[in-house]
């Protein structure tokens, strides 16, 4: 949201209140701001649906502005009473307070890693001649401005190592812009490119291709993202003067992606129109002449090129394999009945796999923990690579002709850790181990399965203390995702060890929608089957409750995104079964969500307003119209981000107004609106210190915990 109180104190924040003295005394009600209606129709196919609240659409207008400082005066109001609200920031703030790298990746004969002390706002981007040299910092975002909020969003370095581009993003917004720094000298050159949204930076000879929108008039955190093109930049030249390279003017909802070989042999142009399923478009860049092959001419499966060998690419597809395979394509016979298995395939889902080492190391999916495999060049299975528990594996890194690769590893109770792989003896060592102030040797996580609605078997992970006592008074969050063939697994997340400290119990469910089990996994939690997805997590509810790992009275539900609409749904149809909700940048409204930024590329997981089928089955679940006047809904804390152009504010502002209007109870409905942040990526560490310490006091003052008593 552009110039919505981008100067707003934390003093402006506060509203005087008469706070009584003993904790235990009532609490005076709370009183929310008495937000304006307006009248505002429209009708779908005969069914008339009331927008009274479409004003706040408009993110730059004062008016807007003015409601959004009353929303978080507030809320945040209510949690500087929150006794132990500082006791848990300056907990939370230990915990986070751990180095952390990523593996590290090599270009030319150089490698590169990003490191974060701890409480740095961004991890710092490093460079060194060879694994033994001494690390050097290449680019520290944590100098690109005062607040920490200007993060990398992407970056893209030559094959010879000479160019690093990297782009950047401001507040958290998805728009970026793209400068290049020599690395050897640290020069940043004079390269400049704007208006760069959901882009590579894919380098070919003295520059690099990337994609982008035209400038926008206006609006540019809201305005519909249409005519995505693709460019080439030469270094040392103005952007008016780069080439363009793919463009579409007949449709306006096309994305393009350009990605370039380590070798430098060939170009892949990827096109898309939705979040799913993708066409490839192949060019030889051997030949100075050449132009692009077809090589997937639709958009009804998942494709990635990973490779061009002896005149053959090496893809990865859901295409004839719900589950993944990889197949072999001569560019000449494009053809899919010409294409030739290399790994057939599996009854578990393969995430990606990495040519490396004469080898291709395969990460596959088994009930939505890793596993991984390695397999020689024509595809025969060689050995599986032992892992440290039931954890999730990130993406290996390795080169065709080194001997060595790096991959990452993490579960709940594991911060990640580095290993590198020896392709010669196929074992893996620990390259870096991250200490936190945690004992987790105190805690287990177990994963179980239990049966949906419909009788569907689900996975759901549950970590907690050893020696828990199942008496249904454990408080518990239950986190849930559910679209977009997304899968869920386990991560470590600092701010949950807090909710384990104090006796509780975290749940992560592995319902429909993702991509857990594959491309039938997605579809059956999509469009006309959407439901299935809140039936999954209300199920997950259901089974925590009857195997009294907690109670309704106990039990938090948050969800992010595609998450939120989740835990916005969930509230709505059956309110009585939940004691507090975080929804988090959610799709709240179903029937206007298309209309904003990129939402349109989300028909593919939720169909449209604009198709009468659709429409009846978005109105039925679309939080934001089934919330009911006189329920007591969960104490719900929702939260966005002014700078939001994924998922625009005005889903959250609408919802939350909606609440306060027809919500009876006591349980508290509120707002939070964080300022220069967006949807997430990027987010300053300072930044999300604040932002779980405020989520954690609402839950456990709503769940009626009273965390770290020990501490004064």
């Amino acid at each position: 949201m552009k110039n919505i109180i981008l100067f707003v104190s934390a003093v402006s924040l506060l509203v005087s209140c008469k706070c009584a003295s003993d904790k235990r005394e009532q609490e005076a009600p709370l009183v929310y701001p008495q937000t304006k209606k307006v009248e505002q129709t429209d009708n779908y196919f005969g069914t008339v649906v009331s927008d009274p609240y479409r004003w706040l659409e408009n993110d730059t207008s004062v008016e807007t502005a003015e409601w959004v400082k009353a929303q978080n005066a507030v809320t945040f109001s209510y949690l500087e009473k929150i006794p132990f609200r500082n006791k848990l920031k300056e907990r939370i703030g230990k915990l986070w307070n751990y180095e952390r790298y990523s593996a590290p990746f090599k270009k030319g004969e150089k490698y590169f890693f990003y490191k974060n002390d701890g409480m740095q706002n961004q991890s710092v981007l490093y460079v060194q001649d060879a694994l033994a040299s001494e690390p050097k910092v290449l680019l520290d975002p944590n100098k690109l401005s005062v607040d920490g909020t200007t993060s990398l969003a992407a970056i893209g370095i030559s094959p010879d190592a000479k160019y690093l581009g990297y782009a950047i993003s401001k507040g958290g917004s998805d728009w970026n812009e793209i400068y290049v720094m020599n690395i050897e000298t640290g020069e940043t050159l004079s390269d400049k490119v704007e208006w760069v949204k959901f882009s590579g930076i894919s380098w070919h000879k003295e520059g690099f291709y990337y994609s982008r929108y035209n400038a926008p008039k206006g609006a540019e955190y809201s305005a519909a993202n249409e005519y995505h093109k693709l460019y080439y930049h030469r270094l040392g030249e103005p952007q008016s003067k780069d080439e363009l390279v793919l463009e579409d003017n007949e449709n306006a909802k096309i994305n393009y992606y350009a990605d370039v070989n380590e070798e430098q042999t060939m170009l892949v142009v990827y096109e898309s129109n939705s979040t799913y399923g993708n066409a490839v478009h192949f060019r030889d860049l051997r030949k100075s002449a050449s132009g692009f092959k077809t090589i997937v001419p639709d958009f009804s499966h998942a494709n990635t090129v990973e490779d061009f060998i002896d005149g053959k690419l090496i893809m990865m597809t859901d295409n004839a394999a719900p589950n993944k395979r990889v197949v072999i394509i001569d560019p000449d016979k494009p053809d899919e009945k010409y294409w030739q298995n290399l790994i057939p395939e599996k009854e578990y889902v393969l995430e990606g796999i990495t040519l490396a080492g004469g080898k291709i190391v395969a990460r596959y999916l088994k009930d939505a923990a890793s596993k991984v495999l390695v397999y020689d060049m024509t595809g025969r299975e060689e050995k599986e690579i032992s892992l440290p528990a039931m954890g999730s594996v990130g993406a290996f890194d390795g080169k065709a002709n080194d001997n060595i690769g790096f991959y990452t590893f993490s579960s709940f109770l594991y911060p990640t850790a580095i290993y590198k792989y020896d392709f010669t003896t196929g074992e893996s060592s620990v390259f870096k181990k991250p200490t936190v102030d945690f004992d987790e040797t105190q805690y287990e996580t177990k994963q179980v399965f239990y049966n949906s609605k419909d009788g569907t078997k689900v996975p759901m992970f549950l970590t907690y203390k050893k020696g828990i006592v199942l008496d249904g008074t454990n408080p518990t969050l239950l986190f849930g995702y559910g679209g977009f063939n997304i899968s869920k697994n386990p991560d470590f997340k600092p701010d949950r060890l807090v909710l384990l400290e104090n006796g509780g119990v975290f749940a992560m469910a592995n319902i429909r929608g993702g991509s857990e089990y594959g491309e039938n996994w997605h579809i059956a939690g999509t469009k006309l089957q959407k439901q299935n997805v809140f039936d999954d997590f209300i199920a997950a509810a259901e089974y925590l409750i009857k195997e009294k790992y907690t109670s309704s009275a106990k039990l938090a539900i948050e969800g992010r995104s595609n998450g939120g609409l989740l835990i916005g749904a969930c509230i709505t149809q059956r309110p009585e079964l939940f004691k507090v909700a975080l929804p988090t940048v959610g799709v709240m409204d179903m029937l206007r969500y298309h209309k904003f930024t990129i939402g349109w590329a989300w028909a593919s997981d939720y169909g449209t307003s604009e198709d009468s089928i659709e429409f009846n089955a978005l109105y039925k679940y679309s939080p934001l119209h089934n919330i009911k006047e006189g329920i007591e809904y969960p104490a719900t804390l929702v939260l966005t981000a002014d700078h939001d152009d994924r998922v625009v504010p005005a889903h959250s502002f609408k919802f939350i107004s909606t609440l306060q209007e027809k919500h009876k109870g006591s349980n508290p409905v509120l707002i939070r609106i964080d300022v220069m942040a967006g949807h997430g990526a990027g987010k300053p560490v300072s930044k999300l210190v604040e932002e779980q310490a405020d989520i954690w006091s609402f839950v456990f003052k709503n769940l009626g915990v009273d965390p770290y008593p020990e501490i004064q």
